[in-house]
């Protein structure tokens, strides 16, 4: 099942289905998920073809997992049925009738779903088994449930991990039926930030806190949206994580300025911002640095870096540090608050750092969440 899908490679869905999963059309969400696996290939130029059933939903993982296959193989589902069949070109008509037919071909290899995709999301940092399910109108819940699931990060922050996914189920849900793009929820999360930091600036801290975590919530529906329709792209991806990078520090910078005019100033400014802004940038630098020195993710190293990716100084666990302070009126200690975990969790990193390139020399580093 190795090798990279190539140019000789073609998709085709067989049969057809009226129910729609996040807005598309059964047909068209699995021609988008055989082009983002490689299947572009013109029926003329294939030599190979994957066949997909139109009334089942396919994990993105198993597409892809098909259209690297270099072997003639038939993908069963649990119940039995054949769902998806990876075929040479001249026997794509007959593979077609007999997958209408709800028949298995002769001299394929069966495999099934765990055959062609072992479950491991790098990229959302999670381990999980792919779907296979069949789709059926009183599934269709629970089938879009499932879909949003697998697309969601598994390491992450706790507001994002625990308290987001059911409203960004819905509001995704509502997005996509109603031809909202990603950008174009990007682009009010951009508004929010702008609208956050100015009011944080004049010390509006309690509508500032209310746009500052509309945006992350919108941050998290962005993405989601995106993978669901199956509309990710690269500037897409930029433009979402450029904004995720850049805007913390102005937030806590623009939360500072506002204390004189709240009435709680800080008796060190300087001290303050330059801690925040020196351990934001530093911690983002050795994030990158992990991944590149030692091969794994800093936060899917070990379950405690999972653990610890929970609550490590990034912009929701501070803005719950700030929201607290607000309930006391005390937006100087909620500021102070979040400089001081800002360097526990850099000097939480940089032991981390220090332990992994200690055990470098001993091996290569794998990713608890790796098979």
């Amino acid at each position: 099942m190795s090798a990279q899908a190539s140019a000789t490679v073609a998709g085709r869905v067989v049969g057809n289905s009226p129910l729609r999963v996040f807005g598309l059309s059964s047909e068209e969400r699995l021609r988008r998920q055989l082009a983002r696996a490689g299947a572009v290939a013109t029926a003329e130029a294939a030599t190979r073809i994957v066949l997909l059933r139109a009334d089942w939903v396919f994990d993105d993982a198993l597409v892809r997992g098909l259209a690297k296959s270099t072997e003639d193989v038939a993908l069963a589902a649990d119940n039995g049925e054949c769902v998806a069949l990876v075929v040479p070109a001249p026997r794509a008509d007959d593979a077609a009738r007999a997958l209408l037919e709800r028949r298995t071909p002769q001299g394929l290899r069966a495999v099934n779903a765990t055959d062609i995709a072992d479950g491991y999301n790098k990229s959302l940092r999670k381990r999980e088994a792919p779907y296979l399910m069949p789709l059926d109108a009183a599934l269709l819940p629970a089938i879009e449930r499932r879909v949003f699931g697998a697309v969601y990060k598994g390491v992450t922050d706790l507001v994002t991990l625990y308290f987001w996914p059911k409203p960004a189920l819905v509001v995704t849900r509502f997005c996509a039926r109603a031809g909202i793009t990603p950008n174009q929820v990007t682009s009010a999360s951009l508004v929010l930030v702008l609208a956050a930091m100015y009011l944080f600036w004049h010390g509006h801290y309690l509508s500032g806190l209310a746009a500052a975590w509309v945006m992350t919530f919108l941050d998290t529906v962005d993405g989601k949206l995106a993978r669901v329709t199956l509309l990710s792209t690269k500037f897409g991806n930029f433009f979402d994580h450029s904004i995720d990078l850049v805007h913390p520090p102005f937030w806590w910078w623009a939360w500072i300025v506002g204390l004189a005019a709240f009435g709680t100033p800080l008796a060190d400014t300087n001290l303050v911002l330059t801690v925040i802004i020196a351990g934001y940038l530093v911690q983002r630098l050795e994030e990158g640095l992990f991944g590149v020195v030692f091969g794994v993710g800093m936060h899917v190293w070990r379950p405690f870096d999972s653990r610890f990716r929970l609550i490590t100084a990034r912009r929701n666990p501070n803005l719950l540090l700030l929201t607290a302070s607000m309930l006391f009126g005390r937006p100087d200690l909620g500021i102070i608050a979040v400089a001081a975990w800002t360097a526990l969790s850099l000097l939480v990193h940089t032991v981390r750092m220090i332990q992994a390139a200690i055990l470098r020399t001993r091996g290569p580093l794998r990713s608890w969440l790796a098979p």
